[in-house]
């Protein structure tokens, strides 16, 4: 019980250096420096209001000198993040292979707030998660159920050339049918990353869930806004979710459908 409250409060430390990242990542800026500050009046933002879901509520969602608003997001995604955290932790223990998930659910994190802002997914976090992947893949050969290092890494290959492969040839067909773009390249790298993780089965089973839950998005947002074009790795990382969490018995299901 006494590692629940810290896996929680260290989720949602995390939460706060993600918010740096869905700031700054998308305009090219150093996750780094300079220090928080306050977008409106530039003054930097000290420690003790920079203390996760406290600080905020303190302040009253306001900057502490210009008064001006700070985004209820800064809020959520710590929160999201922590339980984010406390979840994982939760399903797979206090093992080596609840290290990958968390930084996995970082990186979905991120790439999701930015897409739906900016409909962007930043390169940091596709491709230099692509790499965590692959050696975590080596590291942890659990990740790809088996304990051997060798298969865990053809396996995590496999993940991102047919990750990537067939959302990367859906593009072109697209394209082609309706001469005009269709898939975005970050969306290409989002489910190569996420093959990395999970192996080539799963990244199949993300590709073909995504749709369901992009297609409803798209139909609200198109009678909404009038806008047909949506962002489209949000609805992959949630097929990569239902993924983690229920792949193997979804696929099960599956084969016994066809016999096989």
């Amino acid at each position: 019980m006494l590692l629940e409250p810290l896996v929680f409060i260290f989720g949602a430390i995390i939460g706060s250096f993600l918010n740096v990242c869905i700031v700054r990542m998308p305009h090219e800026e150093s996750i780094v420096k300079p220090r928080s500050h306050c977008v409106q009046c530039k003054k930097m933002v000290p420690w003790y209001d920079n203390i996760p879901f406290i600080s905020w509520i303190v302040l009253g969602g306001k900057c502490r000198f210009c008064k001006h608003k700070i985004s209820f997001r800064y809020f959520f995604v710590e929160l999201l993040t922590a339980g984010a955290f406390l979840g994982l932790y939760t399903y797979f223990g206090l093992q080596w292979l609840l290290l990958p998930y968390l930084i996995l659910i970082s990186g979905f994190i991120v790439a999701t707030f930015t897409d739906f802002e900016h409909r962007i997914i930043p390169d940091e976090i596709s491709l230099n998660f692509t790499l965590y992947g692959f050696i975590l893949s080596g590291c942890i050969p659990a990740l790809h159920n088996t304990a051997s290092y060798e298969i865990a890494m053809g396996r995590s290959l496999m993940g991102f050339l047919i990750g990537g492969g067939i959302i990367y040839g859906l593009g072109v067909f697209g394209d082609f049918l309706f001469k005009k773009e269709t898939m975005g390249g970050g969306d290409v790298k989002l489910l190569a990353m996420i093959g990395v993780f999970l192996g080539w089965k799963l990244a199949i089973l993300t590709f073909f869930i995504a749709p369901v839950f992009g297609a409803v998005y798209g139909v609200i947002e198109k009678i909404r806004t009038k806008d047909p074009h949506i962002a489209y790795g949000p609805f992959l990382i949630v097929g990569a979710l239902i993924s983690i969490f229920w792949g193997d018995p979804i696929i099960a299901w599956i084969l016994r459908g066809y016999g096989l």
